[in-house]
């Protein structure tokens, strides 16, 4: 049986974890901080429960310098359950605004305004989408799926990358090519918000920075389009302006931690522009389940329900670790790691375009998930590449069953040395199986 420091793991999610955490986590899981009880086994709502996401939060806070504006929220359900809280708030954040503007205007006539912002809703309501990637695509599905009582033209996918890809995800075009829901005061629609996945898992595309064109002043805040990103699988690889941003999620089995728990960062004003259930209702919407409802979770801290204390544990001290290694430099410290790691495998895959055909094209290929193909996407020598890495203990590369091909998982906790081990590997397997 191999030990653990003879494996080098590359797989997607759940992903590897340094070894210092698990070790910290296999004492925890027994007696954490000699209290003789494990940290799966205390009460959520213990003294020790509402530490670890103290201290979780403030990890957090730091790494990513996120402003007093934003909120930081623990959930259940991973990102995909965030596709549907997504929608669900921020349709009740739109319902709200238009019903306090139908409040002024009005005069405050119950029945009036109900049947304005009915009308308003059913008229000009709009969610953009930059569909990238299968996750992307997946989110942009699920909320034409919970709006479809509504009607079928919610969802305004402003951008599909297939359509100039030959039905691949492997670019994300130019910016003045999306076509985003124009403002009202130019006689368009109104946007709920605009949703991108900063990397696609599958298909190996990051955007490179956050898209100019999302930058937006309105002369009437009401006019804003909150900008919604699932940084699920590079999260805390590199450096992001939250204030960018009106909501980020991710789910923690990639870069952050173990399954079981979802970080969400939203915006503060968010969780009190919300309209009653009965008020949404009313207008034919859906409130958001109780465990989904951002307000109902920040007001609890996070702790409306049983949460995984374990988990979130786990992921404020791979936070810590960190900090510890970074210092100061923090996310810039990572940032260039994971570059400098992505370089050196991107450099060897390049160097032999006979064996290895990189997926997306190069402006857009992620940090984080390097997805290729063995000699055309050849059956016998992709088993044979896959069989030699797993002989040499170089484990996960199998691509996304939906897609096929190679995948390298280069996340944070993929260090150097067993980066070095790969490129090795892929400079032989090249030599030795070239056209």
């Amino acid at each position: 049986m191999p030990d653990r420091s003879a494996v080098a793991y590359f797989g997607a999610g759940p992903a590897p974890l340094p070894t210092e955490v698990l070790l910290k986590g296999a004492e925890a899981f027994v007696n954490f901080q000699d209290t003789g009880l494990s940290l799966v086994e205390i009460s959520h709502r213990s003294q020790t429960a509402t530490q670890v996401l103290t201290d979780t939060k403030a990890a957090l806070t730091t790494l990513l310098e996120i402003p007093d504006t934003h909120e930081i929220l623990f959930m259940h359900g991973g990102g995909s359950g965030q596709f549907s809280a997504v929608v669900l708030n921020m349709v009740a954040v739109w319902v709200e605004k238009r019903r306090r503007e139908s409040e002024e205007e009005t005069g405050g006539d119950p029945q009036r305004i109900i049947e304005r912002v009915r009308k308003e809703l059913r008229d000009t309501l709009s969610l953009d989408y930059l569909v990238t990637g299968s996750w992307s695509l997946k989110a942009s599905q699920e909320a034409a799926k919970l709006l479809e009582p509504l009607g079928s033209n919610f969802v305004n996918v402003a951008l599909d990358s297939r359509r100039s890809s030959a039905g691949k995800f492997d670019n994300i075009p130019p910016e003045d090519t999306w076509n985003l829901t124009p403002p009202r005061t130019k006689g368009g629609k109104i946007s709920a918000f605009v949703y991108y996945c900063d990397n696609e898992t599958v298909d190996g595309v990051e955007f490179p920075r956050f898209p100019s064109c999302l930058q937006q002043r309105p002369e009437n805040p009401s006019d804003e389009v909150p900008v919604i990103a699932d940084m699920s699988s590079n999260f805390l690889s590199r450096r992001v302006d939250v204030s960018k941003h009106a909501v980020i999620f991710g789910g923690a089995q990639k870069n952050i931690g173990i399954t079981d728990v979802t970080l969400v960062i939203v915006r503060k004003d968010l969780l009190s522009t919300q309209p009653s259930s009965s008020f949404l209702h009313s207008v034919g919407v859906w409130s958001p389940p109780t465990i989904f409802s951002w307000p109902i979770v920040a007001k609890n801290n996070s702790l409306y329900n049983t949460m995984p204390i374990f988990s979130i544990w786990i992921a404020g001290e791979v936070m810590r670790g960190l900090l510890e290694t970074h210092k100061h430099r923090q996310l810039a410290g990572q940032e260039e790691l994971a570059n400098m790691k992505a370089k050196q495998i991107y450099d060897v895959l390049d160097r032999y375009p006979d064996v290895y055909q990189i997926v997306p094209n190069r402006p857009v290929r992620s940090r984080m998930n390097i997805c290729f193909r063995v000699r055309g996407g050849d059956g016998a020598h992709e088993k044979a590449f896959l069989e030699g890495a797993e002989a040499q203990l170089l484990q996960g590369l199998k691509g996304h069953r939906s897609v096929g091909g190679m995948r390298i998982s280069n996340y944070n906790a993929v260090d150097l040395a067993r980066v070095r081990r790969l490129t090795a590997y892929l400079e032989t397997f090249a030599r030795d199986n070239k056209p």
